[in-house]
């Protein structure tokens, strides 16, 4: 039981996927492919273990995979990549990406869609590796947020995705990068070993 519990708990807090209105346009060269997205933000998010911010402040987020090898899929599938990232940037606590669709066929129906205006959304896994617990009614370190929150101080992003159906216009998502019911049956499994142990009823 109790290394089920820690595998829950390491896929659903270090490991997760978060979506934001794209706020997409296109970059100014009519033979370009290129478009200019943002990817994340500081907008709390309720988890199951309470509410996640992203810290988006100097040095907090690692963008150094995205630039050496950061792709663009589509839904997070990592069968369906559609492009490349170019370049990654943060402003205005938001983690921005300047991405290049590839011209294959697939890749161009997605284009297009985002285009048209018909995909609106992205989304980004990333994984925490510092977090700062604030209590109920406490201010953070910086004092910029006020708890209860877990603030994602140190994180890292390793794919950006432009989405169909977040499960949330603001934030995301969360599905494992490698089978996405994973993270879902460890969340369910987890709740199953609490009631359990509490006494609680069966989902």
């Amino acid at each position: 039981m109790e290394i089920v519990l820690r595998v829950a708990n390491k896929a659903t807090k270090n490991n997760n996927f978060r979506s934001i209105n794209a706020q997409i346009r296109a970059v100014d060269d009519e033979n370009s492919r290129n478009v200019v997205l943002s990817f994340s933000s500081e907008e709390p998010y309720e988890r199951w273990f309470g509410t996640e911010i992203l810290d988006h402040s100097e040095g907090a987020c690692d963008l150094s995979r995205l630039e050496e090898v950061g792709v663009l899929l589509f839904n997070h599938n990592t069968d369906r990549v559609i492009g490349k990232v170019i370049r990654t940037w943060i402003e205005n606590n938001r983690g921005n990406a300047e991405v290049s669709f590839d011209e294959d066929e697939a890749s161009d129906v997605i284009y297009q869609k985002v285009k048209s205006g018909t995909l609106k959304c992205t989304s980004v896994w990333y994984r925490v590796d510092s977090w700062e617990e604030v209590a109920a009614n406490k201010t953070s370190a910086d004092g910029r947020f006020t708890g209860p929150c877990s603030i994602a101080r140190k994180w890292m992003p390793y794919e950006v995705s432009i989405v169909s159906v977040p499960a949330d216009a603001t934030v995301g998502v969360g599905r494992n990068h490698n089978n996405q019911n994973e993270l879902a049956y460890y969340e369910a499994q987890f709740q199953i070993n609490l009631n359990s142990v509490i006494g609680g009823k069966k989902l």
